[in-house]
């Protein structure tokens, strides 16, 4: 008897591999300066947070921490999330048979709620005015109640995350750009994008200057972005990786998605139009001085997510 060819791809295999989009006419004003976007919202579960929580899953199950197991019976996976994390883990909770336990501000978007509610997830919502540190100080409560009931993935300290991004982002943007990229940008929550993509880009060349952004005070609104100064700094994170940090402001990011819907045809979550906003403003720095670098540069940013789970703000309509 034979066994019969599978067709497709499972959802696992759906990750990574996501396209560079040009940005074209938000440069237009500096020739020979490029903004590549890398679209993450083309993973299955629409973010780039898909690469983090497979890899923590698939740690987490190699190492026999968390079993495959019914979504109602079993030892759960449980996490702190602002949402697109959340998100990833829901998905694949439901493809692979484990349940999901997410603690999450309750003033997330309603959009990931349905999402999340949609996955079959359970979702524990924490006071908004503590942000996701709230939510992680939560998640740690559970898992140190909850004795062999949860695997608590922790995001925020887990080395899956950093090392999902050393090898599969930074690879992909190396071989997208045949290694002419200049520098890199991102955006720091978890820092996992940032930290693991910048390592591996810098052993291909170390003249590459990455470049991390974060929200420029404690009170903001770049969902899933974190104020290193006033927030729970993340385990994984080093401060000493960037060769500069940049800060932006929540209206310069809600303008530029707003900027990029309208002049690109690009709909993008506010952490990735506050990304691109970081990339042009360091494009028109360099611009600005003069140098043959700065003319020849070739910037890459994350897009982390579209803006589907974003759309009910108000923003869009200013």
């Amino acid at each position: 008897m034979t066994t019969a060819t599978k067709f497709g791809t499972g959802v696992l295999e759906r990750i990574g591999n996501t396209p560079l989009i040009r940005l074209e006419r938000i440069t237009a004003h500096l020739p020979r300066v490029q903004i590549l976007g890398k679209a993450e919202w083309a993973n299955p579960g629409g973010s780039v947070k898909d690469r983090a929580a497979s890899a923590i899953v698939a740690d987490a199950q190699a190492r026999g921490l968390l079993g495959a197991s019914s979504a109602t019976h079993g030892q759960r996976l449980l996490d702190a999330t602002s949402g697109n994390t959340g998100i990833a883990y829901a998905m694949l909770g439901a493809a692979m048979g484990f349940g999901v336990t997410l603690c999450m501000p309750s003033n997330v978007s309603p959009e990931r709620k349905k999402i999340l509610a949609a996955y079959g997830a359970e979702v524990i919502s924490t006071d908004p005015a503590d942000g996701s540190d709230g939510a992680i100080r939560k998640a740690r409560e559970l898992a140190d109640d909850g004795g062999d009931q949860y695997y608590y993935a922790d995001q925020y300290g887990n080395d899956a995350n950093w090392r999902a991004h050393y090898k599969s982002t930074a690879p992909e943007i190396w071989r997208q750009t045949d290694g002419q990229i200049t520098h890199f940008v991102a955006g720091l929550g978890t820092s996992g994008t940032f930290m693991g993509t910048t390592r591996r880009l810098k052993e291909y060349s170390p003249s590459i200057e990455c470049i991390s952004m974060q929200p420029d005070s404690a009170f903001h609104g770049l969902e899933g972005m974190k104020h290193m100064a006033s927030a729970i700094v993340p385990a994984i994170y080093d401060p000493g990786l960037a060769d500069r940090n940049m800060e932006m402001e929540t209206e310069k990011a809600h303008a530029m998605a707003r900027r990029l819907a309208r002049e690109e045809g690009v709909l993008v979550g506010v952490s990735a139009a506050a990304n691109v906003a970081t990339a042009l403003k360091l494009a028109e720095e360099l611009a600005e001085a003069g140098t043959r670098r700065a003319q020849d540069a070739v910037i890459v940013t994350i897009l982390c997510d579209s803006a589907d789970k974003y759309l009910s703000e108000r923003f869009w309509e200013e």
